[in-house]
């Protein structure tokens, strides 16, 4: 049988079509636009997704066997918000989760209802991205559209519902709302109360790998595919990918350096750090895990390269980068604000220790090793609780590079293992639509069976040891910066009024 995972993005959906020995049939990708309405938002159209979802798994299985597709799941972006009218009609663009309008409701959540008030009821505390001070917003700023609310969905929930006409969603990317009991597995009745809304408005939660409904006749048939498909939850794209990199069961790892970056340790017991520093997540194997997440990764090297450089050849210019661990070069990778550890929107990227002698391979490597840094800043949270990890698997548009995946390794001091696919949500989704359907009987199962580690980066002791000197100067300058940072907060990341990107 076929299963297909898809992974809705910030800038595309990528679908994947496997088989049920994991085995990768076919990879669809398909964009979308980004809008930046005014500086600080980013916003896209539900409708813009759906369109293209459904184009790209025609695309998908045009070759194949439509026949044998048993099940469809998601890996999804988190946290933005998608409201329904009371007809399930779209209400108005999406709010995505790298959109920064939120600094009021988020200063409100937090010191006004209080830290440990949101802890107690989420395990986390409240950051501009998460879904529900943006609800705030939308209730402040645009009451019309707040009280035609009928239903409340994250992004990849709404292709379910427009698969199956099921308003569903999973327990790894609820509990990226504020909304979510990450303790217990259910709504929060308290942060509803706060929020001025009503658990009906929530969607059902499932956990991850469970079926949500069929697709609907009238869908499969413009698909091609059988009725009685089945469709999963689907997870968070970081519990997804956790799932596609076999980040499954107790104390594993995974780096994901997407468009945002992060660091995911999966366990199998509840946890929260003293500072909610790292976000304590429900994870899509029925478990938990903890996640640093960084709001540009990928995006800060595609930035550099793209629109500073004005070139495509990404490997051409890391094959000039000659010393690792000397580079007196350093890059704050904080283009769109910051969530882990500093939770500031206000943060802003920053290159520093720039002199008549620097080179434009010292400044691409400052990016590479900027993300890295900012990286092992959340690892060091996770020190600080008492977890001892050596190693850590790596996916995401990023991990193609080899010199990228030896500097991790080093700032990080843990061995990178690299997989057979990095693939990783789509992959994920797929895996889980593979459980949904009973082709094996646990995540961590499918995932132990499908999952193939293929190389090993490895530290170098010397290496470790002049990042170590480096991460500590580098560990000095947010600190620094941050009094201008608050100052300048009145020019925000993004693009003018209507500006379009994708």
């Amino acid at each position: 049988m076929y299963y297909i995972g898809i992974d809705l993005g910030t800038s595309a959906v990528k679908l994947l079509l496997m088989d049920g020995e994991g085995k990768i049939i076919n990879i669809v990708s398909r964009e979308y636009p980004l809008y930046f309405p005014h500086p600080g938002w980013s916003e896209q159209k539900p409708e813009d997704w759906y369109e293209q979802t459904v184009l790209g798994i025609k695309e998908l299985i045009r070759d194949a066997d439509k026949d044998q597709v048993a099940g469809i799941s998601f890996g999804g972006q988190m946290h933005g918000l998608v409201i329904l009218d009371e007809k399930d009609q779209v209400i108005r663009p999406a709010i995505l989760w790298n959109d920064g309008r939120t600094t009021e409701e988020t200063d409100y959540l937090n010191t006004v209802i209080g830290r440990e008030k949101l802890s107690e009821y989420t395990a986390n505390i409240a950051f501009a991205g998460f879904t529900a001070p943006k609800l705030l917003w939308v209730k402040n700023k645009e009451p019309e559209n707040f009280a035609r609310i009928s239903k409340i969905m994250l992004p990849k929930d709404y292709i379910a519902y427009k698969l199956t006409g099921v308003h569903c969603t999973d327990v790894s990317d609820a509990s990226g709302m504020l909304l979510f009991d990450v303790k217990n597995r259910c709504w929060s009745r308290e942060m509803c109360d706060i929020c001025g809304i009503s658990t009906s408005q929530l969607a059902k939660c499932y956990e991850s790998y469970e079926a949500v409904g069929t697709v609907l006749p009238e869908v499969a048939q413009d698909l091609g595919i059988r009725s009685g498909v089945k469709v999963a939850a689907g997870a968070g794209d970081n519990a997804a990918a956790a799932v596609g990199t076999g980040t499954v069961g107790d104390g594993m790892c995974n780096i994901s350096l997407g468009t945002s970056g992060t660091i995911f340790i999966s366990s199998e017991k509840f946890g929260v750090d003293k500072y909610n520093a790292l976000h304590s997540f429900a994870h899509a194997d029925g478990s938990y895990h903890l996640m640093g997440c960084m709001l540009s990764a990928a995006s800060c090297n595609k930035w550099w390269m793209d629109d500073i450089l004005g070139t495509k050849e990404y490997g051409a210019e890391q094959a000039a980068i000659a010393k690792l661990g000397e580079n007196h070069v350093y890059f704050l990778p904080y283009l769109m604000g910051e969530r882990s550890p500093h939770n500031d929107p206000n943060a802003r990227a920053v290159f520093l220790g720039m002199s008549m002698d620097t080179t434009r391979a010292d400044m691409t490597q400052a990016v590479l090793e900027g993300v890295a840094f900012a990286l092992r800043d959340s690892l060091e949270v996770a020190k600080s609780l008492g977890i001892e990890l050596t190693r850590t698997k790596i996916c995401g548009g990023g991990a193609k590079s080899l010199l990228w995946k030896k500097i991790i390794a080093n700032v990080l001091n843990l061995k990178v293992d690299v997989l057979e696919n990095e693939e990783g949500p789509s992959m994920g989704g797929a895996i889980l639509a593979a459980v949904a359907c009973g082709e094996y009987g646990s995540v961590e199962e499918a995932a132990g069976k499908i999952v193939k580690v293929v190389e090993t980066v490895e530290p170098e002791t010397a290496l470790v040891a002049k990042y170590e000197e480096r991460y500590r100067q580098f560990k000095e300058i947010y600190p620094a910066c941050k009094p201008v940072f608050q100052r300048n907060a009145s020019v925000g990341p993004g693009k003018g009024a209507d500006c379009v990107k994708g």
